[in-house]
């Protein structure tokens, strides 16, 4: 294939990816973005193999076929609350592959002299850099997303002035290795010391920020991929490794303001974000319980009704019969509507693509901002296993871990149904007064089963 051929495919192909995620920002088009992605990322990989650059074919089709066999059997097993931790895990490998682009790039980049060569090893410095953090920074977020790390902030002693002498100790490094023409050694060391920085940052997030820090993730990979772009020359990485880059960062900074964290304290693993830890003696009271039977009760005498579902939700996969619940109260003349937080769960649009997969209409699903208002207003709120997103906490207690976060404002609704397994805190470790609230009433049990009770009662 003629080179201009595949820069019209390369040319092609990024625009059907700016494509998909402009399909991607809104739930009506958001499955003609994804196949918008799927055939430029068909068309740039078909592009790539038929270069004359490229050797080995057969070689790369094996390895690309073995990948795909991979990818569709895990595919198939995930279960949507598995997905956040996916997405983690996908990251570290793309984190990793640009290492290895770097470390190959610096092995055999042919003869090159002058300004190029220092051009090709800040590159390949950068590039390897970066996609030592993000290697590291990802597998921890799977570890915390998958339970087998703890999901609280690290707190080393002077963490902060650690990460800034890591990151000065790297910045001497790669003058170094510009200046003498490449040094083994100091590419070695600085990989240790990034792949020590990726560790230290996202451990020292807490749980209750995991979802912004997928987002800040997902753009690290991308400035990854956009390095070994430079490396191989490759233009089309560079622009996708830019997109996935750029949008990264966008989504992560309106995350964060959504939460009213700042989007550099969460990038620099927590700095100035150091609330007083909560007090563990606090007496909150006992909480008043609830069967299926007196929430169908409830329901049916109310005029409205918000429902705010969180990760339990997911991990009952209970979407399905909470939205016949819906149909059936508003074939009763019930006003119902969801309210969503945008860190639900534990990925940017959890909930949404879980109430979408339930077939909920789009036009009743509402963002914190829209609904917030509301609450004041509703007869009833079903809290459908969230936690830290509806803790009166954040609002009202300056000590709280989670102070300053907005949240959905529940309490304020006349009454509120918890749907929890027990009184355990939520993801990120924090009490929730508002179970203990005059106006709330827990309903203990499997999510999905509470809800098809409900549903049977009414």
């Amino acid at each position: 294939m003629s080179y201009s051929v595949i820069t019209a495919s390369y040319i092609i192909s990024a625009v059907l990816f700016i494509l998909s995620l402009a399909g991607l920002s809104k739930q009506e088009t958001a499955k003609t973005g994804n196949l918008y992605g799927i055939i430029g990322m068909a068309l740039a990989l078909l592009a790539t193999i038929a270069s004359p650059q490229v050797t080995s074919v057969w070689l790369i089709i094996l390895a690309m076929a073995v990948g795909a066999v991979v990818g569709v059997k895990v595919a198939l097993k995930v279960e949507m609350t598995q997905m956040p931790e996916l997405v983690a895990i996908l990251h570290s490998f793309v984190g990793l592959a640009a290492v290895l682009v770097g470390y190959n790039s610096y092995l055999e980049h042919g003869p090159l002299s002058g300004a190029l060569l220092s051009i090709h090893l800040t590159e390949i410095f950068l590039g390897v850099f970066i996609g030592a953090i993000t290697f590291t920074g990802s597998v921890v977020a799977f570890g915390k997303l998958r339970g087998s790390i703890s999901s609280k902030a690290l707190m080393l002693p002077h963490r902060h002035k650690i990460n800034l002498g890591a990151g000065v100790v790297s910045f001497l490094l790669m003058l170094y290795f510009v200046k003498v023409g490449g040094s083994g050694f100091s590419l070695i060391l600085m990989t240790l010391i990034a792949l020590f920085i990726g560790w230290h940052l996202v451990s020292s997030i807490g749980g209750a920020d995991m979802p912004v820090v997928i987002s800040m993730l997902n753009s690290y990979s991308g400035w990854a991929a956009a390095a070994a772009g430079f490396m191989l020359s490759n233009d089309l990485l560079i622009i996708t490794g830019a997109l996935v880059g750029s949008s990264g960062a966008i989504l992560s900074y309106i995350m964060c303001k959504a939460m009213n964290r700042s989007f550099i304290s969460v990038i620099a693993g927590g700095f100035g974000n150091d609330p007083a830890p909560e007090d563990a003696d606090a007496e909150y009271g006992e909480p008043q319980e609830i069967n299926a039977e007196g929430v169908a009760d409830m329901l049916k005498g109310s005029h409205s009704v918000i429902i705010t579902p969180g990760y339990g939700m997911a991990v009952a996969q209970a979407q399905h019969p909470i939205y016949e619940i819906t149909q059936k109260l508003r074939e009763h003349g019930v006003e119902v509507r969801f309210g969503i937080h945008p860190v639900a769960g534990r990925l940017p649009g959890h909930m949404n693509v879980l109430l979408a997969e339930a077939r909920v209409p789009y036009d009743i699903v509402l963002g914190m901002d829209e609904i917030n208002q509301d609450f004041p207003e509703t007869d009833t709120v079903l809290v459908i296993g969230a936690n830290d997103t509806v803790n009166p906490a954040a609002a009202e207690n300056p000590g709280s871990p989670l102070a300053g976060m907005p949240v959905l404002e529940v309490w304020k609704a006349k009454n509120v149904i918890v749907f929890k397994r027990s009184m355990n805190a939520g993801y990120a470790g924090v009490q929730n007064p508002l179970f203990f609230r005059d106006n709330a009433f827990m309903l203990f049990g499997d999510a999905k089963a509470s809800v098809d009770a409900i549903l049977k009662a009414i």
